[in-house]
């Protein structure tokens, strides 16, 4: 059985749905639904079973799972970087990953999980994957430090040539409609511009950055879920790599995508950003795929204008998810 934890979360569901694509269905989903609408993402997708994320966490400590695993993919994790619950964060994104590193490792599974670009911080030491530097970085949030101290736990117990950590960028696209804030500006400002025609954007507190001119790595979930089963079946990459386009872009562009996917006009607000997210805002990220490429991947990386153009007109404006 191939493993998804989060599996009806955003990147876990469209995961499943590549691997229906490709007429894989022996998937275990393990999440928790709670009060949520994520329910949603798994509507349409095949699988054989469905576990709470405590439910598997007792069936795999106590090795009384009722299946080989094949692969876990494990993508659980609150990804909330506004969380100011440390010690969920720690054992949520750090414990629970640091138990099922050791049950896939010595069960011979696959183990394949969401680190983070968040570690990086502000990007002051740069934003390259490379593994001996990474006692240099210093997460801006706690959600980046959880997922730091498992990169850095790793490291010390030497696995990283064992197992394979991604350090997602600012990925967008379907079936992220149950996220909340931690949606992607995309679908907030699809929302506002049906609403009132106009995008709000935070202003910027930089004197050699612009209004809207802030940049990102703005990735297409459909390519980061492409690069992210590349290392299911490349069984010998391994290591911390970059899930990104390697090309920042700022918000204006981001959101001048949007409105010509629309076919309107372009009309954004400038605003003020709330006191307490100004010292740990990002103004630059951009993912170094050097290592990605020379692992391999040689796929083509969607410009936000094609990924917009696609999840803005085939989702958002037919409220779709990705199915089977």
């Amino acid at each position: 059985m191939i493993v998804v934890t989060g599996g009806a979360g955003f990147i876990g569901s469209a995961i499943v749905w590549k691997l229906n694509e490709r007429g894989v269905d022996n998937i275990i989903i393990v999440d928790h639904l709670g009060e949520s609408d994520k329910w949603k993402n798994l509507n349409g997708l095949n699988f054989a079973d469905i576990y709470h994320k405590d439910e598997f966490y007792d069936l795999f400590t106590n090795n009384e799972l009722p299946f080989e695993t094949e692969a876990v993919l494990h993508l659980g994790a609150c990804s909330s970087t506004t969380e100011k619950d440390a010690d969920y964060l720690l054992y949520n994104n750090y414990k629970y990953t640091q138990e099922l590193a050791k049950f896939a490792l010595n069960n011979n599974a696959r183990f394949i999980y969401a680190s983070s670009a968040a570690t990086y911080g502000g990007g002051e030491r740069g934003y390259a994957d490379d593994e001996n530097k990474i006692e240099e970085l210093r997460p801006l949030n706690m959600y980046g430090y959880s997922k730091q101290l498992f990169d850095l736990w790793a490291k010390k117990e030497r696995i990283l040539n064992k197992i394979v950590g991604l350090k997602y960028f600012n990925v967008y696209g379907p079936n992220e409609y149950h996220k909340g804030d931690m949606r992607s500006v995309i679908h907030k400002a699809f929302g506002q511009i049906l609403e009132t025609g106009k995008v709000k954007l935070f202003k910027s507190y930089k004197y050699d950055y612009k209004d809207g001119e802030q940049l990102r790595d703005f990735i297409y979930i459909k390519d980061a879920v492409e690069m992210t089963l590349f290392f299911l079946e490349h069984k010998d990459k391994n290591g911390l790599f970059n899930i990104g386009t390697g090309s920042a872009r700022s918000w204006n562009d981001l959101v001048s995508a949007i409105f010509n996917s629309m076919d309107k006009l372009v009309n954004i607000e400038y605003i003020e950003m709330p006191e307490y997210l100004r010292k740990k805002y990002q103004y630059f990220t951009q993912a170094e795929l050097t290592k990605l490429r020379e692992a391999g991947y040689t796929k083509e990386i969607s410009n936000i204008e094609k990924g917009v153009e696609d999840y803005v007109k085939n989702y958002l404006m037919k409220d779709k998810t990705l199915t089977a």
